[in-house]
């Protein structure tokens, strides 16, 4: 395993020590799992602009062919980051199907 060490100003190690305290976990911890959602939210950006720059290269048909192969990805990922209950209640309201 790596070794990071980093400055924090005075303001930013405080919340990093009580937010570490109010979840029984260390501060490595919660910077962790900090610094892979934003890694993970950079790399889904890029992949996005990816696919926007791709489309922009392509005709309008070919555009919608890349967003329909796309879709499915989004779709898992909305169903997998909102509660079942709010997702169901969009299928049905939308006549949507799973």
């Amino acid at each position: 395993m790596g070794i990071l060490s980093m400055r924090l100003d005075d303001e930013m190690d405080g919340r990093l020590a009580r937010e570490a305290e109010r979840e029984h976990r260390s501060r490595s911890e919660i910077v962790r799992e900090a610094l892979a959602a934003f890694l993970d939210s950079r790399e889904r950006q890029r992949f996005l602009s990816e696919i926007a720059r791709a489309a922009r290269e392509v005709t309008p048909a070919e555009a919608r062919a890349l967003a329909e192969e796309a879709l499915p990805f989004d779709n898992e990922a909305l169903h997998a980051a909102e509660p079942s209950a709010t997702y169901a209640k969009f299928r049905k309201s939308t006549g949507r199907k799973r």
